[in-house]
């Protein structure tokens, strides 16, 4: 497998399981390990250097978080996103990041605005290199700091979970996605630095629906 996952994360002080399931999560949003891959678990065992019971004990809980599905007989798969999860997800999206936007717009110190740019600066220079799994971390990095500005606690933690689905799905379009969705989030970022909250509402809105439909179209075309 290409990653850049390390040998041995057992020297992490953390449970293997979790452990095991960070790395699993990011291989499976990465692309590592791409939809429909079986994953066993003497072969988990060796990429992650780990013997299998914390491989079956992070499988179950990825199968719950909706990553891997474990087929009677053929073990686990990892998951597609379907069109009935794509819905659900940009179901939280339309309401969480226009509310996020307009907070944000009202709260955010010029410190934040150009914390902001920097991470546009970093998508640019992903996006002209064709380095999506880049823009695809960096993509969740922008929505998840715009969260916090909003100085919503709330809305922050709500966020952290689905942002792990937001960047898998974007992994999956973002070669379509990447340019449009840098534009966007500059008109984003200057709606936000503006502190018009209707503004940046209303471009948070628009920008969900575009990557709404680019993920409905992805999936329906798979």
């Amino acid at each position: 497998m290409d990653t850049d996952l390390p040998a041995k994360i057992g020297a992490q002080h953390l449970p293997l399981r979790d452990q095991v399931l960070a790395a699993l999560r990011k291989g499976i949003i990465s692309g590592d390990y791409p939809p429909g891959e079986r994953l066993t678990e003497d072969r988990l065992a060796e990429d992650f250097g780990v013997s299998r019971n914390p491989v079956r004990e992070a499988l179950r809980v990825a199968e719950a978080e909706g990553f891997v599905v474990i087929l009677p007989r053929r073990g686990a798969v990892v998951a597609s996103p379907s069109s009935a999860t794509i819905h659900d997800i940009f179901a939280v999206r339309e309401r969480l990041e226009p509310l996020a936007a307009r907070l944000a717009a009202e709260r955010a110190a010029p410190s934040d605005v150009t914390s902001l740019r920097a991470v546009l600066e970093q998508a640019r220079l992903a996006t002209e290199n064709q380095n999506l799994r880049r823009v695809a971390e960096l993509n969740s990095a922008l929505h998840l700091q715009i969260l916090e500005i909003s100085g919503n606690p709330w809305l922050a933690s709500i966020a952290k979970a689905l942002y792990l689905h937001v960047q898998w799905v974007f992994q999956l379009t973002a070669e379509v996605r990447a340019p449009h969705s840098w534009d966007e989030h500059i008109k984003l970022v200057d709606a936000i630095e503006s502190g018009d909250g209707d503004l940046a509402e209303s471009v948070a809105l628009a920008h969900v629906g575009a990557a709404s439909a680019a993920a409905r179209e992805t999936t329906e075309g798979a």
